[in-house]
């Protein structure tokens, strides 16, 4: 058993007769009353998002996990394949695990996070940033430069991110896989 003053980004815990996963969490001491702890956690069978509240000093079941390190082979529909890169077991995942699918390139090395007690898959950590190309890009326009212009790309694994109007189609681009957004152009 672990109390609110344990929870940190990526704890599984058991929570409504399910396994969850801390996305997000504040502590706030009011001025007046008791500390709480306002969590964002995301279910690992459904991949739905829940706010809750945990007041001070809550006893909450933490979920006994080890991580392994894996590489992204292919996918295949909904599902997604990957191998222990030290066993060299493969295993399959839903997609409704995996933090930014749109954003896996085939080779990528992750960490899959297992539950010690059933050695089942709860979730996939992936690096922080990935290096994509750029497959398609509409042209920018000359004298759009005012401000923050950007327009959409698409890079080569099908996802869609907004990019600035000086990317062009073949350009190496550096995308935080936490947000899904453009981070900086790579030159190579």
């Amino acid at each position: 058993m672990a109390s609110t003053s344990d929870i940190r980004n990526g704890l599984c815990i058991k929570f409504n007769h399910d396994i969850y996963k801390i996305v997000e969490f504040l502590h706030v001491k009011p001025g007046k009353g008791p500390a709480f702890v306002r969590t964002k956690l995301r279910s690992l069978t459904t991949g739905r998002i829940l706010d809750n509240t945990f007041s001070a000093g809550h006893k909450i079941e933490d979920v006994r996990v080890e991580t392994h390190n894996y590489q992204f082979l292919y996918a295949e529909g909904d599902e997604f394949h990957f191998m222990n890169t030290e066993s060299f077991e493969q295993i399959s995942l839903n997609k409704n695990i995996l933090d930014a699918p749109g954003l896996l390139k085939e080779g990528t090395s992750v960490m899959v996070q297992v539950n010690t007690e059933t050695d089942l898959p709860l979730s996939v950590d992936m690096p922080s940033s990935v290096i994509l190309e750029v497959t398609y890009a509409e042209p920018g326009v000359k004298g759009n430069t005012a401000t923050n212009a950007t327009k959409s790309a698409t890079v080569e694994t099908g996802a869609t991110i907004n990019v600035p109007l000086f990317i062009n189609e073949g350009d190496k681009v550096k995308i935080d896989t936490a947000s899904g957004s453009y981070m900086e152009r790579v030159k190579e």
